[in-house]
């Protein structure tokens, strides 16, 4: 059975170009032109992912992100943005996204992307479930709940799996190229940041001082290390 997508995008031709696209590679895809009827398809119906354009007619993608997450849908979502502004990238992602790509884009890059992400959600789940503790900090990874010095702890998807990627690789050096393999799933090099933003965002709400951490590591020009 092939993957549905459900396109959230207001621009006419952009929508044809990427139904187009995605469905000769067999993918089922449906849309909707504004935010309020993107998001409710996204409820009523099961998709396998979501590409939002950040600005829409009636009610923004960032909003729309917001919503899905806090209604409980798991559902990959792609986040579309004409900007260029790194604090655009940093919100979506911030709400849920679980990936970013910035107009316009190279029709192979978005397959990629798709393809990366579609992965995931059809792997259910990259490592081993567990739970973890490090200073205040406790962890389920089965149950996704996460608590720092007994408050709750607010993670989306992908920091969670981030996170756990880097726990089960404790104190080895980690390549940012193999973070995105293996917790983005992408099969080639791809020109993105996301692993970046992530990195910063679980800092903030796990460190207790995010500008010189004790716990996740930058090893300047190697990669990234979770030191226990």
């Amino acid at each position: 059975m092939s993957s549905r997508i459900l396109l959230i995008e207001d621009e006419p031709g952009l929508v044809m170009t990427v139904t187009d696209l995605l469905a000769a590679e067999g993918f089922q895809v449906d849309s909707a032109t504004d935010g309020e009827a993107g998001l409710q398809r996204a409820l009523r119906e099961d998709f396998d992912l979501i590409i939002l354009d950040i600005m829409l007619p009636k009610k923004s993608g960032f909003l729309v992100c917001q919503e899905l997450r806090q209604q409980g849908r798991d559902v990959a979502i792609l986040m579309l943005t004409a900007k260029t502004q790194v604090t655009d990238r940093v919100v979506g992602l911030k709400l849920g996204a679980d990936d970013y790509l910035t107009k316009p884009f190279d029709p192979f890059e978005l397959l990629a992307r798709v393809e990366a992400l579609l992965r995931r959600v059809k792997k259910g789940g990259l490592v081993p479930v567990r739970t973890f503790q490090f200073e205040n900090v406790e962890v389920d990874f089965e149950t996704g709940e996460v608590s720092k010095g007994g408050n709750p702890v607010s993670l989306a998807a992908k920091e969670l799996s981030l996170l756990q990627y880097l726990v089960n690789q404790r104190g080895r050096i980690v390549p940012r190229e193999e973070l995105l393999q293996k917790v983005w799933e992408y099969q080639s090099e791809v020109n993105s940041r996301t692993v970046d933003v992530h990195i910063a965002w679980l800092r903030q709400k796990l460190e207790d001082n995010p500008q010189n951490p004790r716990y996740i590591q930058t090893i300047r020009g190697k990669g990234y290390r979770f030191a226990a």
